[in-house]
């Protein structure tokens, strides 16, 4: 048994072709593409992937339309953005997993993000357990960004890393993307609301063996706390040891403090706007 891969694109020509070079053992990889204007869907359909096009509207949106549409050739989809590859051990790991019988309805896995040609290994949240690997009707997606798998059955866990190149098309666009992300987390970010028993509840969470819940739960803690670009570059740089990563390190974590300082000047507005204040 293989396995089908997904990849979301939006004018990913300078990713596209490496993408989907690391693939190559894969006879069914599906491109949903929000009408990219560059060579990505070129590409792609040259290099034998199927091309789906659909408007981008939000991320949970877009996976949850991904895997209610699609036709997949086979039970077990892989899931990469353009910017991330497949290395070998990575593949055989998912081809070990899509055919044994167990129970799991999908798996976790880790990546490597890479930075000024060096693994950012201290100067992010790594390990981040992603769910990458899973059965299309077996799950769905939560959050307009960064989005949480709502998996129904049991998860597992692969050994292998995703590589990952975030600054693929350079730190400009990287600001510019997150600065589009910024407004959907301001939007997630008002609804967090403290309730009489906000205490106990996330407590419950933040403690669950699920990394979902507890990576959910200690983001609605931080939405709550004051001077949060200030508190993510100590804690990045400092208590993450972001500093072992060199420049590298430095610089990721005071692009993650600007990130934050964008979504609370927009998360205030929204309060504001909310109050009838003037913005």
């Amino acid at each position: 048994m293989s396995v089908s891969v997904l990849i979301l694109t939006l004018n990913e020509e300078i990713n596209i072709g490496e993408c989907l070079e690391s693939l190559s053992w894969c006879d069914d990889i599906v491109v949903l593409d929000s009408m990219s204007t560059d060579g990505t869907r070129a590409i792609a359909e040259g290099l034998g992937a199927r091309v789906v096009t659909r408007a981008f509207d939000n991320w949970s949106a877009h996976q949850n339309w991904a895997v209610a549409n699609i036709e997949f050739r086979y039970p077990w989809v892989l899931y990469l953005d353009a910017d991330e590859r497949c290395p070998s051990d990575l593949r055989d790991e998912v081809l070990r997993c899509a055919r044994q019988r167990g129970t799991e309805a999908a798996f976790r896995l880790r990546r490597k993000d890479y930075f000024m040609g060096q693994w950012l290994k201290h100067a992010q949240l790594y390990p981040t357990w992603l769910v990458r690997l899973f059965r299309p009707d077996r799950i769905r997606y939560e959050r307009l960004v960064n989005p949480v798998a709502i998996v129904d059955g049991p998860i597992g866990e692969i050994g292998a890393h995703i590589i990952h190149y975030p600054f693929s098309h350079g730190v400009s666009h990287w600001i510019a993307r997150h600065n589009r992300y910024s407004d959907m987390e301001a939007v997630e970010a008002a609804k967090v609301r403290v309730p009489p028993d906000a205490t106990s509840a996330a407590g419950v969470t933040v403690w669950s063996r699920d990394p979902n819940e507890r990576r959910r739960a200690l983001k609605d803690i931080f939405f709550r706390m004051p001077a949060r670009p200030l508190v993510k570059f100590i804690y990045y740089y400092a208590w993450r040891r972001g500093f072992l990563d060199g420049r590298a390190g430095f610089t990721y974590a005071t692009l993650q403090a600007i990130y934050e300082y964008m979504i609370a000047c927009k998360g205030a507005e929204l309060e504001r706007r909310r109050r009838g204040l003037p913005v």
